[in-house]
């Protein structure tokens, strides 16, 4: 693989120990990992040469949690403006109508659209799999885009007949549920440094699965090694089911089923208490927040203030686009330090804590150290933002910027050192076609 310097930056953003930013600084990459970071780096080496004069340099955005299925469903006028138990409602019929072709372009759509906001390693949680689809789908879509993929493995076994939510027609038998999911971590989980693949296990949320599938799953990670993934705590409604259901709060149900731990990540959390926060902190389990679909279904404020004081893991996701209706990152990150400004006070986050969240952060949520930095020996994941476009004119602070100015295009986006994006276009697929199939699979779902 041929060696990359990115050179003459306005700054690059190191985000490693200690978060050191480099004024006029360097980055060397040389065979997918990089080399050299500093202001002094020699350009006598490099087989390419990219000059970030102007440009802010980045790692690569990391989006913890989504749904890429729902790239197809944004902005479907029932269940607009409803909150998230009658939104699902509305949108299963919809979705239980989608085949594998509707999934694979639904997830090239989805991921296109991160890649081209400096997205490098997207998670996805496909927990539904009608007429045909399987995890299989979304693999092969991101390995054609170029991104990182941890795909999740979910599913949905209560239905509505068994006081589950989803409809019985989307639900899956959970001896099947388990024998796919160990299928498709012999097939596809990658566990090596720079792994472009890995799986982890997710049932969908304790309203559509068993407590016996959530034991089985978190059991059967664990003897496969790969990582464990749900939702949890959205929202009220959300904990009146665990209450009423399980007689306990989500953090007690995860604790007692073997949902907590540094191989586990839950989404959204946002009405985690105080005594869960500790329990997530003591044992290392981390946290997707996804604060525009949190806006967007009304569910709330996370407390990620408290989490990141607690010392809890946390990330960012976009979440689904049917619930949030865009993907990108910086505007996660910007809405992630705006909510907690408004439940806490105007110096309760800081624009590059929330860049911090938005790439180291999300790193260790996935248990990717091999990523989430600008440092020596690190994965080269690296997002080049061009500071001189009109969204960024007149900042002071070029850093701070990218967070609280924008949103920002990415310029250039490098994925294990291999352009993806440059000069603010896709590289890796033609994006037309990209366009051209998800209106296709948009058209079927309509009609």
């Amino acid at each position: 693989m041929a060696s990359i310097l990115i050179r003459d930056a306005l700054v690059v953003v190191t985000m490693d120990e200690a978060r050191r930013e480099i004024a006029g600084g360097s980055v060397l990459v040389q065979d997918g990992v990089i080399e050299a970071v500093g202001s002094d780096v020699p350009a006598l080496r490099a087989d390419e040469v990219i000059d970030a004069a102007g440009c802010v340099v980045t790692p690569g955005l990391v989006n913890t949690h989504h749904h890429l299925f729902q790239s197809l469903t944004r902005a479907v006028p029932l269940g607009q403006d409803a909150l998230l138990f009658g939104w699902l409602e509305a949108l299963y019929p919809i979705w239980a109508r989608m085949g594998p072709e509707e999934v694979r372009a639904a997830t090239a759509l989805g991921l296109a659209e991160l890649a081209l906001s400096g997205c490098s390693t997207s998670s996805d949680h496909l927990y539904l799999y009608p007429n045909g689809v399987r995890l299989d789908d979304t693999i092969e879509a991101a390995s054609a885009i170029g991104l990182r993929f941890h795909a999740t493995r979910g599913s949905m076994s209560i239905g509505r007949s068994a006081g589950g939510l989803p409809p019985d027609d989307l639900v899956e038998t959970e001896s099947l549920i388990l024998e796919d999911s160990a299928r498709v971590v012999d097939a596809f989980h990658d566990a090596r440094a720079g792994s472009m693949v890995r799986i982890a296990l997710a049932p969908c949320s304790p309203f559509s699965v068993s407590r016996e599938l959530m034991r089985d799953t978190a059991l059967l990670a664990r003897e496969k090694g790969v990582m464990l993934h749900t939702h949890l705590a959205e929202n009220d409604e959300d904990v009146a089911y665990s209450l009423e259901r399980f007689g306990c709060r989500p953090g007690q149900y995860a604790l007692e089923l073997g949902w907590t731990g540094a191989d586990v990540w839950h989404a959204h959390c946002v009405e985690l208490d105080t005594g869960e926060i500790g329990l997530f902190a003591r044992t290392g389990t981390g946290v997707a927040h996804c604060p525009c679909s949190n806006c967007r279904l009304g569910s709330g404020i996370a407390p990620i203030r408290a989490m990141r004081d607690a010392g809890v893991g946390v990330g960012l996701g976009v979440d689904g686009s049917a619930s949030n209706d865009a993907g990108h990152l910086l505007a996660e990150a910007r809405q992630a330090m705006l909510l907690q400004r408004v439940a806490n006070g105007a110096d309760a986050m800081a624009a590059r804590e929330a860049l911090e969240i938005a790439t180291r952060g999300g790193a260790r949520v996935l248990g990717r150290d091999d990523c989430g930095s600008l440092s020596v020996g690190r994965r080269a994941d690296v997002a080049i933002w061009d500071m001189t476009r009109i969204e960024a004119a007149g900042a002071w602070d070029p850093v701070a910027a990218l967070v609280l100015c924008g949103p920002h295009p990415v310029r250039d986006l490098l994925v294990e050192g291999r352009p993806v994006v440059r000069d603010g276009r896709l590289v890796t697929v033609e994006e037309g076609h990209v366009l051209e199939d998800a209106r296709r699979a948009l058209g079927r779902l309509m009609a």
